[in-house]
């Protein structure tokens, strides 16, 4: 940022509108932050103006008979999961910063968690959104209740647009009741291959999972964390069958502690060195992991087998980490997927760029983008077309 940030802490949606209108008026730059915590996401530029999202919170609207609940963007996810757990209802959503993270963050960066294969990701889970625009006007996409089919789908535009298009003041999502069971178990193996292949089973078996993920931190070993929930005969039965699997390749298991949740939140330990972040076909996920396993610098690896995201954390001297990074990032694309440096450390920004090669419908996104925001001043640099 300049030395010289106006900071702007808008009351509601209108407002925030107008501080946008006059951004774009005077040509002056916006960075947007709820609580901050993907600030490191992106190849930042200084900008003039910062605009919080602190005071755009709280619970909206709350309908548990329709499942559904609309809340301000700068509430965060842990504030509205306590909201609905004393109705008996959860946000199927588990990001990264789960103590921290705000709703309009973890949509604008698409944040998602281990949960994403069995509930969906964050543009599946959201029916309706209200969102500040540059030019001074607030517009409403999707609506409160599950079934929206008239217009354009705007809300999937913004996910994962990092608030390039505009300020995201409000969000409806639709939310579940909570499972009356949950159990689980990590287990232990000597061989990637045999975890990756466990991982496998649980996935294509007849019992569905929450999450399967398989990780390689400290040590040779890796390890597979499997939960279940739902009713307790259906959990029992999901984590007797993934026990099962284990055990035919030659794996321990034990008790699935808070293992999940520290696999999960490897993107906010990963503060030095750099975070590689993959997205693969399923099949490609093991090789892809024993290619990061003989890499000098790897510090750990998480994959969540379930949806072919996985996460490498390398550390060392910056040239190794470098070397590495690139390395992995065209690994991911020979088997046809796609990576970005999801974090580093400062002295690497000027030499690792988050993103390689220019993503699919590079073109369309700019357009999209010069609609939304003709004088360019929301969020210079943050994504691959800003």
């Amino acid at each position: 940022m300049s030395a010289t940030v106006t900071r702007a802490i808008p009351a509601d949606a209108a407002e925030c509108a107008r501080v946008l209108a006059d951004a774009a008026r005077d040509r002056r730059t916006v960075r947007i932050r709820g609580s901050g915590t993907k600030s490191y996401i992106g190849d930042i530029a200084p900008t003039d103006i910062e605009i919080g999202t602190s005071r755009l919170a709280g619970v909206i609207d709350h309908e548990p008979a329709d499942l559904t609940v609309t809340v301000g963007a700068g509430m965060r996810v842990a504030d509205v999961a306590a909201v609905l757990a004393r109705a008996g209802q959860f946000l199927p959503l588990d990001p990264p910063h789960a103590d921290e993270a705000t709703i309009g963050g973890v949509i604008a960066a698409n944040s998602n968690g281990v949960w994403r294969a069995r509930y969906g990701a964050v543009r599946d889970l959201l029916i309706g959104t209200r969102i500040a625009l540059a030019d001074g006007t607030v517009a409403r996409a999707g609506g409160r209740v599950v079934k929206n089919v008239a217009g354009y789908d705007l809300d999937k535009v913004l996910v994962g647009s990092f608030g390039t298009l505009g300020v995201i003041v409000e969000a409806t999502f639709k939310v579940l009741p909570v499972p009356a069971a949950s159990d689980g178990l990590v287990a232990r193996f000597v061989r990637s291959a045999d975890a990756f292949a466990a991982a496998d089973a649980v996935i294509r078996g007849a019992s569905r999972v929450e999450a399967c993920v398989v990780e390689r931190s400290e040590g040779p070993a890796w390890r597979l964390a499997v939960q279940a929930r739902g009713s307790a005969p259906t959990v029992k039965r999901a984590v007797d069958d993934a026990r099962r699997e284990v055990a035919a390749r030659q794996g321990k298991s034990n008790e699935l502690g808070d293992e999940l949740g520290q696999m999960r939140e490897l993107p906010a330990r990963a503060i030095d060195g750099a975070l590689v972040r993959a997205s693969l076909p399923l099949a490609a996920s093991p090789a892809f992991a024993e290619t990061a396993a003989r890499l000098e610098s790897l510090a750990a690896l998480v994959a969540d087998a379930a949806s072919g995201v996985v996460r490498v954390h390398l550390l060392g001297d910056d040239e190794a980490v470098i070397r590495d990074a690139e390395a992995l990032l065209l690994a991911a694309r020979v088997v046809g997927g796609s990576g970005r440096i999801e974090r580093r450390a400062e002295q690497l920004r000027s030499r690792l760029s988050t993103w390689p090669t220019r993503p699919n419908g590079d073109f369309l996104m700019r357009r999209i983008k010069d609609s939304f925001d003709p004088a360019g001043i929301l969020e210079p640099g943050r994504s691959a077309f800003a």
